[in-house]
């Protein structure tokens, strides 16, 4: 009886108070209102089912966690694995801030538009190994190839990802660094006072 009242009292104090965070948080990802209600109510039954409850200490990391196993267990299962579903996934990190979680999903959109410019054969060879995780032997019987033939379709298909990363990446850094090099040319001019006058330049 007092184990009961103490998981009650753990309930109602680490867990009960980050509802609204995790119905916010879900609400971002859920299309439907109906969705979002059974997700809630999936999440803080299974988080009240726990029998480590001692254990658990920051409520909000914890829901957030039981939260992103059912997305991910509701996604494998319709077969509906995205790079939208991944992206979403971030919002559901715990305690990562709004901008890094933002920073990601725009990476994961890049990846994925580099990702859609594979040739055909690899980019389903990448999808089924990387986004639903099917191992060489499934995607093999699946596609109707061999092993090894699936092994060169995605060790081709990681190749020109990794490239096209790596492009994109340093397109970024010289922009950055024109950007900087203008600034400190600026900031000098500055410093030094006005242009040197018509006729000493």
């Amino acid at each position: 009886m007092l184990r009961v009242r103490a998981k009650m009292e753990w309930f109602k104090t680490v867990i009960l108070p980050q509802e609204a965070a995790l119905r916010g948080r879900l609400r971002r990802i859920l299309p439907t209102t109906h969705e979002l209600d059974d997700m809630v109510a999936e999440v803080m039954t299974r988080a009240y089912a726990t029998e480590n409850w001692e254990n658990v200490t920051t409520g909000r990391a914890y829901l957030f966690t039981i939260a992103r196993n059912l997305v991910i267990d509701t996604a494998r299962r319709n077969k509906v694995v995205s790079f939208e579903t991944i992206a979403d996934l971030e919002l559901l990190g715990g305690e990562n801030n709004i901008e890094a979680q933002l920073h990601a999903r725009e990476a994961l959109r890049q990846v994925e538009t580099i990702v859609e410019s594979l040739p055909t054969q690899c980019r389903r060879v990448f999808i089924l190994r990387r986004i639903h995780e099917k191992s060489m032997l499934e995607i093999a019987e699946e596609m109707s190839l061999s092993v090894s033939t699936v092994e060169k379709h995605l060790a081709k298909a990681i190749a020109i990802v990794m490239r096209a990363w790596a492009e994109r990446e340093e397109t970024d850094f010289e922009r950055a660094g024109v950007g900087t090099r203008f600034k400190l040319r600026e900031q000098g001019r500055d410093r030094s006072g006005s242009r040197a006058p018509a006729g000493q330049a």
